[in-house]
């Protein structure tokens, strides 16, 4: 088995759900992946709600839903002792209450 890191990103999200840095495990694939880190920063003027979610290709399950993100500042969904599995088929999506103003970036290890 192999393990290689990466680190996926995704700027000035808006209000569709956006998977981060385009990225989802293959859905045809042994391959496992572990979220390491997962960040979301607004960069906008004012004060903006984000959701962040785990996609298995049918349903959304949120990590957070409506966290409000301040002017210049950022939210840590994923990191330190906490990490998230996905599988075939899964992705991290995150959406915004206001139209382009996130920036996102996840880091990932690949399990191949």
């Amino acid at each position: 088995m192999a393990n290689t890191f990466y680190n996926k990103f995704s700027s000035q999200v808006g209000t569709g759900a956006t998977d981060i840095g385009g990225y989802a495990v293959p859905s045809d694939s042994s391959t496992t992946v572990v979220v390491v880190g997962c960040s979301v920063a607004n960069v906008t003027g004012t004060t903006v709600n984000a959701s962040v979610s785990l996609y298995d290709g049918a349903t959304e399950y949120f990590l957070v839903k409506n966290a409000p993100v301040s002017s210049g500042s950022s939210l840590v969904v994923v990191g330190g002792d906490q990490k998230i599995v996905l599988e075939a088929g899964h992705s991290i999506r995150v959406t915004s209450s206001a139209s382009s103003s996130l920036d996102c970036v996840m880091s990932v290890m690949e399990i191949t």
